[in-house]
């Protein structure tokens, strides 16, 4: 049978607002979980005092997490509809854990932000919808989730104030009309997730899982080089170095020989794999582990770029970089240090000259060299990286150009990389 195309969802969203148990939920619906592990679940969360977190629990396995009642790491995990099969990333929505949400994020072709109808936007919201769209997320599904819980229960005005303040957000960070879909929902009692309900009997459009199946699978960058950032790397006994990560451009297949950058070492890729199964080839968009013979498991690390022998990735000296200042609490001025995300690394990275002030809206220069940036503002900006940092021209790599900026526990600023000074390795 021919392989169901194959699209990586991200669930983001604020702390609380039930992200983990829309991923259960979604998992149960699509027979991917058993209703007998749903009621093990349960029993046990009855147990710790936790009684609605049952669908929360099927995403959250480590038992740090079950504790404290948060996802910390980004978890991967199959399920599949008639139309396609889904990996779901599962983002962390807690504070602390954006930079793990920000590498999830990065590899996602789609992403459902849940938005609770009974507290509405939050800050979070804000900061997750607002590095979806940087990370370069076309597609979102905005579950407006707990309708059960609204006041009174299932109410319609309720989803439609949600509803426009949504709108208004996606609308001012730059999605169009055709890109995002609005939809409430019951997470915990299956409201409108794959069958319509009564509770909702007066919203006439679309279920969430009839929305997820209207998804486009993007275009994949065959045709250019390899470029596979480094999520983790493994030693596994009786096999040797596995690096994970998502496979952005070109084709990985066993018999090549590829180039890790900037840790600056060459290897041949015995065998690929993916949910525990063997496969011939990785492309864009695969979530794969590898087997490298030649390198050990203390030569690369997360935020390594694996690429062809013959056209290696880019370690950037300096490189130019338009941005958009978010929330910094001061001003940006040259001499600022934050950490860059890109794909899965995070370096420190000094501004060292701000060359022009654009119009956010119309990218329009206006001001030659400015002595600071505030919120709100658009820069082309020059930056050093403090330690080695593969990034990329976005036009040729997008995937590989776009960075969030974080310091202080929250997001500055984002932007993409527009020209890179190469260094001498």
């Amino acid at each position: 049978m021919a392989e169901k195309p194959h699209l990586n969802l991200v669930f983001i969203g604020h702390v609380d607002h039930g992200k983990s148990t829309l991923v259960g939920r979604t998992l149960f619906e699509t027979k991917a979980i058993d209703a007998h592990k749903i009621d093990e679940y349960r029993k046990k969360a009855e147990e710790m005092g936790k009684g609605t977190f049952e669908f929360a629990w099927v995403m959250d396995r480590l038992k740090e997490e079950r504790e404290r009642g948060l996802t910390i790491d980004v978890m991967h995990q199959r399920f599949d509809t008639d139309k396609y099969y889904f990996t779901i990333i599962d983002a962390p929505g807690h504070r602390d854990f954006v930079k793990n949400m920000i590498t999830g994020t990065s590899q996602a072709d789609a992403a459902v932000m849940v938005v609770a109808a009974t507290e509405g936007i939050m800050a979070q919201t804000r900061e997750h919808a607002f590095l979806a769209r940087t990370l370069g997320v076309g597609q979102l599904i905005v579950a407006v989730n707990k309708m059960d819980a609204t006041q009174p229960a299932y109410s319609e005005e309720r989803y439609e104030e949600v509803k426009d303040s949504v709108y208004k957000l996606l609308k001012q960070i730059g999605y169009r009309d055709e890109q995002f879909d609005i939809l409430p929902l019951s997470a915990l009692q299956g409201d409108n997730v794959s069958e319509k309900s009564d509770n909702l009997s007066w919203y006439k459009g679309i279920k969430f899982l009839d929305a997820i199946n209207n998804l486009d699978v993007p275009e994949k960058p065959i045709g250019k080089p390899l470029r596979l950032p480094v999520q983790d790397v493994y030693t596994i006994t009786g096999i040797g170095t596995v690096p994970v990560g998502r496979v952005e451009t070109g084709v990985l297949k066993p018999g090549q020989k590829i180039h890790f950058m900037p840790a600056n070492v060459t290897g041949e890729v015995k065998s690929i794999e993916q949910h525990h199964e063997q496969l011939p080839k990785a492309e864009p968009g695969d979530n794969v582990g590898f087997n490298v013979r030649g390198v050990g498991k203390n030569d690369i690390r997360r935020g390594d770029v694996a690429g062809p022998v013959d056209d290696p990735p880019t370690v950037a000296e300096t490189f130019d970089a338009r941005i958009i200042v978010l929330d910094h609490p001061s001003v940006v001025t040259e001499g600022y240090t934050p950490v860059f995300h890109t794909h899965t690394a995070q370096v420190a990275c000094t501004f060292i000259k701000l060359k022009q002030k654009l119009n956010p809206r119309t990218g329009e220069v206006v001001e030659e060299n400015p002595d600071y940036l505030k919120n709100g503002d658009a820069a082309v900006v020059t930056v050093k990286p403090t330690r080695n940092l593969v990034i990329e021209k976005a036009q040729d790599f997008p995937e590989l150009g776009r960075f969030a900026i974080r310091d202080m526990g929250q997001t500055v600023a984002a932007g993409q990389c527009i020209d890179v000074e190469k260094k001498k390795m």
